[in-house]
């Protein structure tokens, strides 16, 4: 095993990004995942316009957004009374090649990086590896697998998700709370554009009953919900409770087919630190947040990215090991301090009861609507651009 080879724990979006990084950069490269091969699972479903601009430089962004729906506007919207503000990914265009969101299953990008990684050379790719400890020393890192076996290499991203082996090999603390509700995601062929005609891709419906998340991806529409912590997991989980919750979007007088349900557990968590000696965290591993905003999975690979990119210069002898240093003065702000912050901004946003909070949430949406400076500013941040400048100024 190579002393310079990088060892990448998780072939999730993070995992499988800075794989390709890495690679494409001549660094040989071992990804364990757990699983005996990729999940098929819906799980994220929204690609932002940097984070398809960092697709690109793989070329995967134009295969994967010809798997999926490209969605240039946003909805904020009153369950009781409708349409609040609709926002267009237009107006900053001049700052990205990419002024949509993709609506496409996370699922399909991890199988186009997969199907280049196995095509590269210095690859490894092992399924059915599940990561039980990990060890340090100057020279390098050792990572063992359920069952004893021993893989040896330069350094170690764990991309393993929120239940992270490396992070527990490090001692690092997940720090921060669980949202005592779930989040119930329910996936239907019915077109709500029918009884919604003005209806978008994506649209955030507010209300202090039962806020819901309506988005669409190719031939279904993903409805999400919160559930009530007095709820059984079995009443949640059962059709009854899915049809009662769709009818309330809307009654079609007949049955919703329904082709999938999934529950949520659902925290916001940043690991106190991001990096201990050779190992990294990124992504799930890092930090986890509600997903209002679509932050979580285009966070993780803007992670890989970061790091990928720092670990290729240092591995081919163009920048000192003091370059890894800036990963984590460069992330782990954004995920404390941008995605944190946004996501449970946005969730508070749907759900108040407070009469104040809604009418200032509408106003600001308002003002924000009829001044282009601001609208800028606005799609700036939830498509986060912002975020990655944020980044730039940790670098100092």
């Amino acid at each position: 095993m190579s002393k310079d080879r990088v060892i990448v724990a998780g072939a999730g979006p993070a995992g499988l990004v800075g794989a390709t990084i890495l690679a494409r950069a001549g660094i040989a490269v071992t990804v364990l995942e757990a699983e005996a091969a990729l999940p098929l699972n819906l799980r994220a479903s929204t690609f932002h316009p940097p984070t398809l601009d960092m697709l690109d430089e793989l070329d995967v962004a134009q295969p994967l957004i010809d798997q999926g729906l490209k969605a240039p506007t946003l909805q904020y919207r009153d369950r009781p009374t409708g349409l609040i503000a609709q926002f267009d990914f237009g107006l900053i265009a001049d700052l990205t090649g990419h002024p949509f969101r993709l609506q496409c299953e996370q699922f399909r990008l991890n199988q186009l990086l997969l199907a280049k990684l196995e095509a590269m050379d210095g690859v490894e790719i092992r399924f059915g590896a599940k990561v039980s400890d990990a060890t340090q020393d100057q020279d390098g890192v050792g990572v063992v697998l359920e069952g004893g076996e021993r893989i040896a290499g330069a350094y170690l991203i764990g991309a393993d998700g929120a239940t992270s082996a490396v992070r527990d090999a490090t001692g690092i603390p997940f720090e921060g709370f669980t949202w005592p509700e779930q989040f119930l995601v329910v996936s239907t062929p019915f077109d709500f554009t029918g009884p919604f005609p003005d209806l978008c891709c994506v649209n955030y419906f507010a209300d202090p009953e039962e806020w819901y998340f309506l988005l669409k991806v190719p031939g279904l529409w993903r409805v999400m919900f919160p559930t009530g912590t007095d709820e059984s997991l079995e009443t949640i989980m059962s059709d009854a409770t899915a049809q009662r919750r769709l009818r309330r979007v809307f009654d079609t007088g007949a049955p919703y087919t329904i082709e999938h349900k999934t529950l949520y557990r659902v925290h916001q968590r940043v690991a106190e630190r991001s990096r201990a000696g050779r190992f990294f965290l990124a992504g799930d591993a890092a930090h986890i947040n509600n997903p209002l905003g679509g932050m979580g999975m285009n966070g993780g690979i803007h992670d890989a990215h970061n790091l990928a990119t720092k670990l290729a210069r240092v591995l081919r002898g163009e920048a000192p090991p003091s370059l890894l240093d800036r990963y984590e003065s460069e992330r782990r702000p954004v995920a404390l301090e941008y995605i944190n912050k946004h996501t449970i901004k946005n969730k508070r946003n749907l759900e108040t009861d407070d009469p104040a909070e809604q009418a200032a949430f509408r106003a600001v949406l308002k003002e924000t609507l009829a001044d282009k400076d601001k609208t800028r500013a606005y799609l700036r941040r939830i498509s986060m651009i912002a975020s990655l400048e944020q980044a730039a100024l940790g670098a100092g």
